[in-house]
């Protein structure tokens, strides 16, 4: 974004003598219906936190397979969305959100009842897929319904609020499922939503789509892919396996594939991204903000919802009911964000968000390690609050800059560095949280072989092995529970020093002019 204050699209004539028009009931009725579809994606990404001792019991799945049955989802997305975001504007944004939707609930069926690990993260990758057709085309819609700039800004706080709340309020959706039926259900609860949503969608949602929109690039595409997926995959792999030819082979393939994308993006006239709008300082200062942010709020809640369940001893509905503080806040942010925004600018108030979030984190690190549950609530409101102002500074930022025909390639970007950031969150901040539980733990020598083995690999697997147990047996379990504990707590201080980071680079890059 090159300023705060809003902007005629790039290569147009500005229209002095007419406002935007603004938006009546149909196009608010259809963001109601654009943002139940932004709640599921969101709830979905966050709901299977909170089953991942449960399933990890039923399939047997080891501490790798666990990040990615939280990984594989992000991993599609963040390869495809730049993709599906071109083919938004061409084929319809409209026609394209109903194939996600019908896509979606087709791959939560084959979720809902995989027999293995292996199965469920392939169906976590078909999600992933169906996933990378909505988000983009969600957001262009909004883009397109919403030409007055305050309008706008509200209805994206709307839709940040679907979003950021969606994805607090996962783990409640979880806890309720999970304490009446087996895991599966957190993915069978998507089928009735999604049908509402396709028929919400049909009957409110106008076809939108760009008029001059080239042929679909398929070697663009494909190049695309092959940046962004080699890459996630290759810091994965270096993290749980340190520095060997495979990760830099991986590495060396993401960062060709990078190169001759952007070449060709140069010379081609209607391009997949316009690589152009990365020499702004503040447009890419914005996309590394959002990604930096969700790195770090990823990272550290993916493992959250473990916390409470096997630290504090909590079942899965208690769990989610203590979570609820970050959901609420996040969703009451949608009453003063166009009043913080107007009044402090987007960069000073993504700034002040991210710095109130980090304080959130900060109070949470110290929680972790002490009794009782009022200082735990207190730094998931701080957080609730700081992230969804973040979502919608650094949504309403991307979007105010680019003209309402390429709103899909650009929302595209955006939601493509909040995939990569979950992706490379849950990989690295959740490998490094498992390092410090390893390293926590005490001499386990006195057990017997397959029960060292499982308190080493996790605490999930450890704790079943460990039940029933009694004399040493507790006395581990007690001990692995405080190695995850420190473990939430390294992880904790690491994403508050991000998100400190993140906030500079918001005040420096972004301007704030206000807004009338």
């Amino acid at each position: 974004m090159t300023s705060a204050m809003p902007s005629p699209p790039t290569g147009a004539t500005p229209d002095t003598s007419h406002q935007p028009a603004r938006a009546g009931a149909q196009q608010w009725a259809a963001l109601g219906a654009l943002t139940l579809a932004v709640i599921l994606l969101a709830v979905d990404g966050t709901v299977l936190a909170l089953a991942m001792p449960a399933l990890t019991a039923d399939l047997g799945a080891t501490s790798t397979e666990v990040l990615w049955i939280g990984d594989a989802y992000s991993f599609a997305l963040a390869g495809l969305l730049i993709s599906m975001g071109t083919v938004a504007d061409r084929i319809g944004r409209r026609r394209l959100l109903l194939i996600g939707v019908a896509g979606f609930g087709s791959a939560s069926l084959l979720a809902a009842f995989a027999p293995t690990a292996g199965w469920l993260i392939a169906a976590r990758v078909l999600l992933g897929v169906a996933g990378a057709t909505l988000m983009p085309s969600t957001l262009s819609i909004v883009r397109n319904l919403f030409t007055d700039p305050v309008q706008r800004t509200r209805a994206i706080a709307v839709w940040s609020a679907g979003a950021s709340g969606g994805a607090a309020l996962g783990p409640l959706v979880g806890g309720v499922l999970l304490e009446y039926y087996w895991w599966g259900s957190v993915f069978v609860i998507n089928l009735p939503i999604m049908a509402l949503v396709l028929i919400s969608v049909a009957l409110l949602v106008p076809e939108s789509r760009n008029p001059t929109a080239a042929r679909f690039d398929l070697v663009s595409a494909a190049l695309s892919v092959a940046a962004i997926v080699p890459l996630v995959w290759a810091v994965k792999h270096t993290a749980q396996n340190g520095v060997d030819q495979a990760g830099l082979l991986a590495a060396a393939l993401s960062v060709g594939a990078a190169l001759v994308f952007v070449r060709r993006q140069r010379t081609l006239r209607t391009p997949l991204v316009d690589v152009t709008l990365f020499a702004r300082p503040a447009f890419t200062g914005t996309i590394l903000v959002s990604l930096i942010t969700i790195f770090a709020f990823s990272g550290l809640l993916f493992f959250f919802s473990q916390y409470l369940q096997l630290v504090r001893g909590h079942s899965p509905l208690q769990a989610g009911l203590r979570e609820m503080p970050a959901t609420l806040a996040s969703i009451a942010v949608v009453v003063v964000a166009v009043r913080v925004i107007g009044r402090l600018g987007v960069g000073r108030a993504l700034a002040a968000a991210l710095l109130v979030a980090a304080a959130g984190l900060g109070v949470l690190a110290m929680a972790e390690d002490a009794p009782g549950y009022a200082a735990l609530a207190s730094g998931l409101i701080l957080v609730g609050l700081g992230i969804g102002m973040a979502f919608t500074a650094s949504t309403d930022a991307i979007l105010s800059a680019v003209p309402r025909e390429r709103a899909g390639a650009a929302s595209a970007i955006s939601e493509m560095s909040y995939e990569l950031g979950v992706a490379l969150g849950i990989a690295l901040l959740g490998t490094l949280h498992i390092a410090v539980y390893r390293a926590g733990l005490p001499d386990l020598s006195g057990l017997t072989g397959p029960t060292r083995e499982a308190v080493t690999d996790s605490l999930a697997a450890g704790t079943q092995a460990l039940s029933g147990t009694g004399g040493q047996g507790v006395q581990v379990l007690a001990a692995a529970r405080d190695a995850f504990a420190h473990g939430m707590q390294i992880t904790s201080v690491i994403a508050a020093v991000l998100l400190v980071v993140s906030a500079l680079i918001a005040w420096k890059a972004i301007p704030s002019g206000r807004r009338s």
